[in-house]
């Protein structure tokens, strides 16, 4: 192997972190892949049909375990901030 493959190999496995280009780019080709399919109408139809209050709990446990969720900390979910 040589270098120059060696350090591709050692970048590609390299923590981008927030901002993650690579991650980026496979989200964004797996949703126009999702797009191209003809898939859309059929998954906006299953999502209007889901039971409100499955909906409802999914999104709790989804705030639940977000990172500025502070129990502590009393905020305004509901109203937009400005950053």
């Amino acid at each position: 192997m040589s270098n120059d493959e060696n350090n591709d190999r050692t970048r590609r496995n390299e923590n981008q972190g927030e901002g993650d280009r690579e991650s980026a780019r496979q989200y964004n080709e797996d949703t126009r892949e999702f797009v191209e399919s003809g898939r859309v109408d059929e998954a906006a139809r299953n999502a209007h049909e889901q039971d409100p209050t499955e909906a409802e709990d999914a999104e709790e446990a989804g705030r639940d375990r977000a990172k500025e969720q502070d129990p502590s900390v009393h905020r305004d979910y509901e109203k937009p901030t400005r950053d």
